[in-house]
């Protein structure tokens, strides 16, 4: 894959559909991310406090470059209501040549972004 090319899809849980608009609003604002797909109603269980959780969460995917992963992930975090929210990336390694072009297109490559600080 070209290095211009280099996308990851960062996964992230968040308390409701409202939230992952917010968040993904906020990405797509600055241009830290090309896509955001929010998946709602999804069935979490997990440990926190010393007890398994039971909750209903939405996911949300953000489609950005591999290189602005950081900072996708420190926007969440300044956006996110929850302690210790889920953020992971996985970097794509095969794909549409042309959606895989478009989503490097759309997103400021690292060395024009503004970093915000809060």
């Amino acid at each position: 894959m070209c290095a211009h090319m280099e996308i990851s899809f960062v996964y992230v849980t968040t308390k409701d559909r409202e939230e992952a608009q917010c968040i993904g609003k906020a990405l797509l604002e600055r241009k830290l991310a090309a896509c955001i797909n929010i998946l709602e109603s999804v069935e979490s269980m997990y440990w926190w406090d010393g007890a398994i959780q039971h909750e209903t969460e939405a996911v949300m995917i953000a489609k950005t470059r591999s290189e602005l992963v950081e900072a996708v992930t420190q926007t969440i975090k300044e956006v996110h209501s929850y302690t210790c929210p889920c953020i992971v990336a996985w970097p794509i390694t095969q794909g549409n040549p042309d959606f895989l072009k478009w989503a490097s297109e759309e997103t400021k490559p690292l060395s024009v972004q503004s970093v915000r600080v809060p």
